[in-house]
């Protein structure tokens, strides 16, 4: 782990999203992308969260760093 500021930037018309979080706030920068895709008083949507919640977790395993993973939606998902 270091002491890195990870930036996440999306730009959507007019509009700046910019993330910055430590690699130990990984897990909260995704919950605060669910967080504004929920909110309707933004333009910021489900497709949006999961396309920048995957380059998260890509520049993790990049890392070798671990993430957090999905939960079971079911007792018969593997």
């Amino acid at each position: 782990m270091s002491d890195d500021i990870n930036v996440l930037a999306l730009v959507k018309g007019k509009e700046r999203y910019v993330f910055l979080f430590e690699d130990s706030q990984r897990a909260d920068a995704l919950r605060t992308l669910g967080r504004f895709a929920s909110n309707p008083e933004l333009s910021f949507n489900w497709y949006d969260a999961a396309v920048l919640s995957q380059k998260i977790r890509n520049a993790a395993e990049a890392n070798g760093e671990s993430t957090p993973h999905r939960a079971k939606l079911s007792p018969w998902e593997e």
